[in-house]
Parts: C-alpha cells; sequence; structure tokens
C-alpha cells in the first residue's frame, strides 16, 4: 500500500487553528479515512477533541490503530457524513469548533484492489465505501436503462461519450453481465475515438468515477451534510473543505454563497441583525495546490479548498 500523504495538510491546519484556541475544542473529520488530517490535528493542537465520522469500517478500524496513543481524544463515529448533526448530539457536544470534509475516495480504498475502485487493476466491480450497502457498481451497470447510463456518466464523470458508453454496456451485458473492471476498461477504450484516448489520462478514469458516485450516493450525502456541519458550528468555528470534482466544489461555493451574503440591497444604511450573513469566507475563491504540493501528493492535483467561519449565531 502507497503511504497516506494528508492533501493541503498544512493549509487545512492554518486555518481551523484561529478556531481552536483556549478550553477544549472539539473538531469533526468529518472523512477520517486513515486518520492522516486527524493525527496532525492531535498533534498540533493539544487541547483538541476530533469526533471522526467514516462509512468505511476497514477505514475506521485503521485510524484506530494510527490513533491509538490519542486515546480518548477521539471518537469513532460508523455514519455518512449526512449524519454530522446526530453524531455530535451522540458524543454530548452542543456544537463544534470546526469541521473538515476532504471529500472522494480515499488512498485505502483505491489501493485495495478487490474494493474495485481503481481501474488500473482487474477487480469485482463492487466500489461500496460502507461493505454494508447493497447497491454495486455491477449493479448499476447491468440493471440502470441505457439514458440512466449516460446521464450519470455525463452527470457524475463530465464523460463527453456517455451514451456511446452507455449504449455500448447495454449492447454487451445482454450477452454476459458485468462482474469486474477488466471487461468494463476494454469497452470503454473501444467506445471512445481514437483522438481522445491519447488525451486526458486512462480514458476509464471518468466512468470509474460517475459509477463511485452513484453507488455512494456522494454527492447526496453531501449536500445533506454541508448544510448541517454549518449549523453544528459555534461562533467563532470554520468549515473547510477539499473538493476533487466540479461538482462537490459547485455545492461548496453555493453553500458559502449563501450564508456569507445578504439579501439586503446595497446602500441600506442600517441592515438589521436578523439580514446579516452569519459567516464569512475565509479563501478567495478556490484554493489550489502548488506544485510543492503536488509533487509531494498527485491527488492534489485536482484539489479546489473553500472554508468560512461563523461570525454570528
Amino acid at each position: 500500500m502507497t503511504a497516506h500523504v494528508p492533501v493541503l495538510l498544512e493549509r487545512v491546519l492554518d486555518l481551523l487553528e484561529p478556531a481552536v484556541t483556549g478550553g477544549t475544542p472539539v473538531i469533526v473529520d468529518a472523512t477520517l479515512g486513515l486518520g492522516g488530517h486527524t493525527e496532525a490535528m492531535l498533534q498540533r493542537f493539544e487541547n483538541v477533541h476530533v469526533i471522526g465520522i467514516d462509512r468505511d469500517p476497514l477505514a475506521l478500524d485503521r485510524a484506530r490503530t494510527r490513533l491509538a496513543p490519542f486515546g480518548d481524544r477521539v471518537t469513532y463515529v460508523h455514519a455518512v457524513y449526512d449524519e454530522i448533526a446526530e453524531a455530535v448530539t451522540d458524543a454530548g457536544y452542543p456544537t463544534v469548533n470546526g469541521v473538515l470534509f476532504d471529500l472522494g475516495v480515499s488512498s485505502m480504498q483505491l489501493d485495495v484492489a478487490e474494493r474495485g475502485f481503481a481501474y488500473s487493476q482487474d477487480a469485482p466491480l463492487d466500489m461500496r465505501m460502507n461493505p454494508e450497502d447493497d447497491l454495486t457498481a455491477a449493479d448499476v451497470l447491468n440493471t440502470y436503462e441505457s439514458r440512466d447510463l449516460a446521464r450519470l456518466l455525463r452527470e457524475y464523470g463530465e464523460e463527453r461519450f456517455a451514451s456511446r458508453i452507455a449504449a455500448a454496456i447495454v449492447a454487451r451485458r445482454t450477452t454476459e453481465p458485468f462482474t469486474t473492471n477488466g471487461p468494463l476498461v476494454e469497452l470503454i477504450g473501444d467506445s471512445i475515438p481514437a483522438p481522445a484516448r491519447r488525451t486526458g489520462g486512462n480514458p476509464a478514469k471518468r466512468t470509474f468515477q460517475a459509477l463511485r458516485i452513484e453507488v455512494n450516493d456522494e454527492l447526496g450525502a453531501y449536500r445533506r451534510a454541508l448544510p448541517d456541519a454549518l449549523d453544528v458550528l459555534a461562533p467563532g468555528g470554520r468549515v473547510v473543505v477539499l473538493a476533487y470534482h466540479s461538482l462537490e466544489d459547485r455545492i461548496t461555493k453555493r453553500a458559502f454563497a449563501a450564508v456569507t451574503t445578504t439579501d439586503v440591497p446595497r446602500g441600506m444604511p442600517v441592515v438589521p441583525d436578523h439580514h446579516r450573513p452569519r459567516f464569512v469566507n475565509l479563501t478567495r475563491g478556490a484554493v489550489q495546490a502548488n506544485e510543492a504540493e503536488i509533487e509531494l501528493n498527485r491527488r492534489a492535483k485536482s484539489v479546489r479548498m473553500r472554508a468560512v467561519e461563523r461570525i454570528a449565531s
């Protein structure tokens, strides 16, 4: 397994630091994964308590092992991040001082071949972040109508040749259902014109991304989670989001814009308290990784980071 390097680690810590001064602050790591960001937070912020949420039981087990030296400074929650409000309440806290979302697939999930996330290895078409869930990538490929397959490839994978790939999938499954990655990768390559195959990396990347998002309802869960993450913050608390896909970043941008702007017309001499923004932006647009950060961790190449601070109750 490749070494786990948290994305934009120092920048994330710098953004969270002003929110965790004094007392016993609480941070929710809504995407605990292997615990890299949480480990760094526990090391740098000596009094912080972290509520670590992950839907993947294997990730939770490995994070527990990694974070064992910190003892009861971590609360582990097996859940999807749209259950953030319940996780905070169940842990005994009325509010928290910070929330971190590091969205997308984790390095561990990509590295474990039998999970089926990586198009570079032939493995069962699974892609469930929580193996206890019902829907698999094979189910999507073998049961969805052609128009529905094309829609999710186009929307979630931003695939230009979505209709061609969807039609080819439906045609092939009539003779043999999809069970492993290999035949799907081959079919995608055959469905895309040769000039397009020579640019942009592996042509299967976009389809695999779309399937993963569909299987795990990633965008739906995130749309539900982000408002709750904002609501559970104490004044002075901060939400930091690392997004790797334009749709995730768009959800973040719109949600943050809604809470950092006012509907009162410009020029009003007095803005009523209930019309004032409850949050302020901490980043100017989306922050991207620099060349040194990308060299350290290739996953950082597509990251878009945004953050806000709660300034009113």
